[in-house]
């Protein structure tokens, strides 16, 4: 039997108050500076689903803040996420941790079979690795970027230990990022549309930031 995708609600952390009880599967928190460690405290105690801690996606601070933040964090969570500039750093909290890592790489299977041999061999178990593709949900593009998810997919079911692993999509990050979403209604069809794109892809979580798209998602189960 298929495994379900596992939605993840996303917020940043000085927000996420307002989506705590919605009906996500992992809540992700989004950190910006220091002084959210504090927020992080307080809310920890409150939630009681899985958690994904996220930084900015800047490689500067998220090698500074990643860690610290890690060290907080109560129970075994998603960390989001690393590349080739920021793994070396970010790695070992990771690890002492317990934690399960998002490692992003562009467009490219041999590029993420890179990265998860250069994690595992630091000594990140494989079962804790988690593959971004970095693509876009919705696009140009789209089209070549469902194809090497399915290809990841693929050649993981082919007994190839290095890409089999977990596919996330944050789906509707490159999609509020267009012009269209200006608009409530059209962003929100946007997300609805990106996930459902990466869910048909072979995604196994999907990162949404509106309750609505959430809430339709787990009605197309």
């Amino acid at each position: 039997m298929k495994d379900k995708v596992k939605y993840i609600l996303e917020a940043p952390i000085k927000s996420a108050h307002k989506i705590l009880k919605e009906d996500y599967d992992i809540i992700g928190l989004i950190v910006e500076d220091e002084e959210d460690e504090e927020i992080l405290k307080n809310l920890l105690p409150l939630i009681k689903k899985p958690i994904m801690l996220r930084c900015t996606g800047d490689d500067t601070k998220d090698q500074e803040l990643l860690p610290k933040f890690i060290k907080l964090l109560d129970r075994e969570s998603i960390i989001a996420y690393v590349n080739e500039n920021t793994y070396k750093k970010i790695l070992p909290s990771v690890i002492t941790g317990n934690h399960k890592l998002v490692i992003r790489t562009p467009i490219d299977i041999n590029l993420a079979k890179e990265m998860n041999i250069l994690t595992s061999d630091l000594g990140l178990p494989l079962d804790k690795i988690i593959i971004d593709t970095d693509i876009g949900g919705l696009g140009y593009g789209f089209e070549y970027g469902y194809s090497i998810m399915e290809k990841i997919k693929l050649e993981g079911q082919s007994k190839d230990k290095y890409l089999d692993m977990p596919l996330i999509s944050f789906a509707a990050e490159e999609t509020a990022k267009t012009k269209e979403a200006r608009d409530e209604k059209l962003g929100l069809f946007l997300e609805i549309s990106a996930a459902a794109g990466v869910k048909a892809a072979g995604a196994s979580y999907i990162v949404l930031t509106k309750p609505e798209a959430l809430n339709t998602m787990k009605e197309l189960e």
